[in-house]
């Protein structure tokens, strides 16, 4: 019971503590998604008024096999455990999507995460220490930059990032997001075509050119994409190790309360033996008188 007690009282503490993080990493998401929004709002202008524009982010069909796409998976999983099947997750909906794409090549972040793969002989090319703790934008630009430094080289075709996802502020699951390339049609409104040319179109100036400006936004956006996963799924993480802190409180005091019963039980129990076995010594005795 001492025990139990003791442990009640880190679960609550890692309850609480889960809870501070939560609401500070909502509130950085919060303060930084218009920024990302307004560039995503920019590549569908871009888009809508130069529906040609050449580019090597935006590839609408690559003419390979799923087996002979160069393919780079970011993972994001846990420091911690002690998150319910948070990790799991994560790393069973990674290795489904490895096996369709054989040729690939793994950006892990989180200790779970390197440790499972060590521990499955997977190499792991790129690994990014204190990530997942500590989400911030220039962590995200670093990942961001290694990644687009091998898909502008031709050493990945595309890249996929695996989180968890923040359904709503109950559920969160697994999710997988394409990074690169983009598609077109993902910006552009789905009407025909006759449509859009009857739309009046307010006049853009593109400096230097717009291709010039695909490059630079399309990182940008890009990086956004990355911190929004990487807050995303710290926010699931801090949720998932709530109501595993939770769950594991509620059993402790069940416990305890069984364990209480028992005991007051048995306690009362020896007491009733001791009484017996007095009253009997004192009936003994005046017997014997």
């Amino acid at each position: 019971m001492k025990s139990i007690q003791d442990t009640l009282k880190i679960t609550n503490a890692m309850y609480m503590i889960s809870s501070a993080k939560l609401r500070k990493a909502k509130k950085s998401l919060e303060d930084t998604e218009p920024y990302f929004y307004a560039l995503q709002d920019a590549l569908a202008r871009i888009i809508r008024h130069i529906p040609d524009i050449q580019s090597e982010y935006f590839v609408e069909e690559r003419r390979k096999n799923l087996e002979e796409l160069k393919t780079g998976f970011i993972v994001i999983t846990a420091d911690k455990g002690l998150a319910g099947a948070y990790n799991h997750n994560v790393l069973k909906l990674a290795e489904e999507k490895m096996a369709k794409r054989p040729n690939n090549k793994l950006f892990v972040l989180g200790t779970l995460g390197r440790h499972y793969f060590r521990s499955k002989n997977i190499n792991v090319a790129h690994q990014f220490h204190y990530t997942v703790q500590n989400p911030t934008i220039d962590r995200a630009r670093m990942i961001a930059e290694r990644a687009l430094e091998e898909y502008r080289s031709g050493e990945l075709d595309e890249i996929y990032i695996v989180y968890t996802s923040m359904k709503n502020a109950m559920n969160s699951e697994a999710a997988l997001r394409k990074l690169l390339p983009l598609r077109k049609s993902a910006f552009v409104p789905d009407v025909p075509k006759e449509v859009l040319a009857s739309v009046k179109r307010e006049e853009i100036q593109y400096t230097p050119s717009p291709e010039a400006v695909i490059g630079q936004i399309v990182p940008d956006a890009m990086i956004g994409y990355i911190y929004g996963a990487l807050v995303e799924a710290y926010c699931a993480e801090q949720h998932a190790r709530m109501s595993a802190m939770q769950t594991a409180t509620d059993s402790g005091r069940e416990m305890l309360h069984n364990l209480t019963i028992e005991y007051n039980r048995v306690r009362q129990a020896a007491i009733t033996q001791e009484i017996t076995e007095v009253c009997a010594g004192a009936k003994a005795q005046r017997s014997g008188m």
